[in-house]
């Protein structure tokens, strides 16, 4: 028995090796992937959402829009095509909340800034002050890397419709017509103009939350390998 065992020796460890390799990598695809959820207005704090839409369940997306950047360039929904980005909303003489906002912004930018695949986009909500010279300044002050990160500035209704029917992420203000009250949320969007997640933009743990959900996303769109194709 013990030549037996002897001979066979190299065989049976490297069957054990295998079949341990093999296991491991079977486990690994059983393993539940994490996913993020799609946000649906009706999962959203009421306030934040318009009321046309506070009940609706499903195919909510961010919807087209036409904005001019930093850069005085247009911004379309094109430049954000088969991207994820992370979207938010600020005035650049915000003294209270904003500048944490766009420290972490800034803090996303530098971590992300060889991926290709994430961008960022801020949008005033005091269109009729952040002109795209205003918002160049501040840009350049904050070190925003234009081509990565736009600042967007419109048409006041164009941006109030976007924050409380697109991205429902910013308060009304009864009575007032296309007036609006920023919060600290920040936006992670798909590649299908789709929710999937919001962010405390001040809170440091947040952020990291949300960098670690960027890299769930990225992963959902890399094609599955079967176990086998990860032995060679």
């Amino acid at each position: 028995m013990s030549s037996i065992v002897k001979r066979y020796k190299v065989l049976i460890i490297t069957m054990i090796v295998l079949s341990s390799i093999i296991l491991t990598l079977i486990y690994s695809q059983l393993k539940t992937t994490p996913q993020l959820p799609i946000y649906q207005p009706e999962m959203v704090e009421k306030s934040l959402v318009d009321t046309t839409l506070q009940d609706v369940k499903k195919y909510h997306r961010i919807a087209d829009f036409e904005l001019t950047n930093q850069n005085n360039k247009i911004i379309t929904q094109d430049f954000y095509k088969d991207k994820i980005y992370v979207a938010d909303f600020f005035f650049t003489t915000c003294q209270d909340i904003c500048p944490i906002m766009t420290e972490h912004m800034v803090e996303i930018q530098n971590k992300l800034k060889d991926d290709p695949s994430v961008l960022l986009l801020s949008h005033t909500v005091i269109p009729e002050y952040d002109t795209p010279e205003i918002l160049k300044a501040y840009a350049v002050e904050k070190g925003v890397d234009d081509t990565k990160w736009n600042l967007v500035t419109g048409p006041r209704e164009q941006i109030y419709t976007l924050a409380r029917k697109s991205y429902l992420a910013v308060k009304d203000i009864p009575g007032e017509e296309n007036e609006m009250v920023h919060t600290e949320n920040f936006m992670l969007i798909d590649k299908k103009k789709q929710i999937r997640g919001y962010y405390d933009g001040t809170s440091s743990e947040s952020i990291e939350q949300l960098l670690e959900d960027i890299e769930i996303l990225k992963e959902s769109y890399e094609p599955a390998k079967k176990w086998w194709e990860k032995l060679f």
